[in-house]
């Protein structure tokens, strides 16, 4: 934060709001003067109190500053006692301004006649001191405000930026634990893929900032990058089928939002069948709404209230604590069961485009 900029900012506050308010003050008893059918040197007198009340009231800001760290009722006190002292000071300036300009000179029998009327003066300078300290309080209390929202984004930062890092340790050890079984039976070839495709897969992850959202086709683009991967495993057991909707390629999602869905799917639905198994990616645009669907032909699960309970992962857990990070109320998740066999997930988002 650049605290000097703050201090200059404040600091030219203060004066514009200060200078405004005795202009102010002066425009108002001109106004009035205009009532009483007052000689025209009596605007002088109008501006040289306003001028005075301007310059006697500097020091209160240095008094109160001073005073601001005290107990309410030390404030109440320094606040009452420097406006009544200010205040009468500021009316012996008035009453000896108006008696040398307006009377000619005028001079009073004894020195306290000065000081008369010096409680309408001192009222004024409580006002001041009012005002000087509700704009103080209303400032610190937008400052606190905005630390706490600046507090909150940052915690909501470090949440996102942890939901979305916890998926790539997970998908990395599965993925290197295959090279290193591929390795093992000999299979060089397709471990060269699988470390060529998972470097790509890295590569892109990492390119991109988890706090922002990514168009659908850079999403789709990396889940075919894992995919690709997976392939490498499964070869002809794992098939993929993906149907997106045109008017959807340049629609906003969460990045690696199908990743954690697509390796439950993988994990559930195509390693425990001998046959492989199919995965089916669907986007669609319904409303005001983006439509995004997995689902896979697998064994089917049991599922109760939403939740899939075939899985003891992070995948769908991740899912949606990053969505009700992004979106809070304004999404859904549903598992359901697939037909004829299987599993869907499907989610709702607010359609939004880049």
């Amino acid at each position: 934060m650049n605290w000097k900029a703050l201090i200059e900012d404040r600091n030219r506050f203060f004066w514009v709001l200060h200078t405004a308010g005795w202009l102010g003050f002066a425009f108002v008893h001109y106004l009035g003067s205009l009532l009483h059918d007052l000689r025209p040197i009596f605007a002088v007198i109008i501006f040289l109190n306003a001028y005075a009340g301007w310059m006697i009231t500097i020091p209160l800001r240095y008094i109160y500053r001073r005073a601001w760290n005290f107990s309410p009722l030390k404030i109440a006190i320094v606040v009452v006692v420097s406006s009544y002292i200010v205040g009468v000071i500021w009316q012996v300036i008035k009453n000896f301004t108006y008696w040398t300009i307006y009377k000619h000179g005028y001079t009073p029998d004894f020195w306290l006649y000065y000081t008369q009327n010096s409680v309408w003066s001192f009222y004024i300078i409580l006002s001041w001191s009012g005002l000087y300290f509700g704009i103080k309080y209303y400032q610190m209390l937008q400052k606190e405000k905005q630390n706490v929202l600046q507090a909150n984004t940052i915690a909501h930062q470090a949440q996102l930026k942890m939901l979305r890092y916890q998926l790539n340790p997970h998908f990395l050890f599965n993925t290197l634990n295959a090279i290193s079984t591929l390795i093992l039976v000999e299979e060089n070839e397709s471990a060269n893929k699988m470390v060529t495709k998972l470097s790509e897969f890295l590569r892109y992850t990492l390119d991109k900032d988890p706090m922002k959202r990514v168009t659908l086709s850079s999403e789709i683009h990396v889940l075919e990058l894992y995919l690709d991967i997976e392939k490498v495993r499964f070869e002809e057991r794992l098939k993929v089928v993906i149907d997106i909707d045109d008017n959807c390629q340049n629609a906003l999602v969460p990045s690696m939002i199908f990743q954690p869905i697509a390796e439950n799917a993988i994990k559930y639905a195509i390693a425990t069948q001998e046959s492989g198994g199919t995965i089916a990616v669907t986007v669609t645009k319904f409303g005001d709404d983006l439509l995004l669907e997995l689902a896979d032909n697998g064994p089917g699960a049991q599922i109760e209230n939403g939740n899939l309970y075939r899985e003891n992962g992070v995948g769908l857990a991740n899912t949606r604590e990053r969505l009700n990070a992004l979106y809070r109320d304004n999404y859904s998740l549903v598992v359901a069961n697939n037909t004829p066999s299987g599993v869907k997930v499907n989610i709702r988002i607010p359609f939004q485009e880049r």
